[in-house]
């Protein structure tokens, strides 16, 4: 689990890919197989995060919410980035 903790940290779709290969926290943690989808495609930090914390009884509660919120955080600041690198990148500055 570690070592699928720190390759997410720096790759969020291979942390989920390994999850999904090594563990059964994905199935566990999305019953629904396009949530899981659509996570890996626009979420990736929110959705690993999110199954990695949760838990089979309990889901997701206190401390886990906030690193949830922050992998939504890490993940908007990773979209609104890239457009801004994009607009710079065509107005030629």
């Amino acid at each position: 689990m570690c070592l699928i903790v720190l390759v997410g940290a720096f790759a969020p779709r291979i942390g989920i890919v390994l999850l999904w290969l090594f563990t059964n926290q994905l199935t566990q943690a999305f019953q629904d197989f396009w949530v899981g989808l659509l996570g890996f495609v626009f979420l990736p930090f929110t959705t690993l995060i999110y199954a990695i914390v949760y838990q089979p009884v309990v889901g997701v509660d206190g401390f886990g919410w906030l690193l949830v919120g922050i992998g939504f955080v890490i993940d908007v600041a990773n979209w609104v980035g890239g457009s801004r690198s994009r607009d710079r990148d065509r107005s030629g500055n």
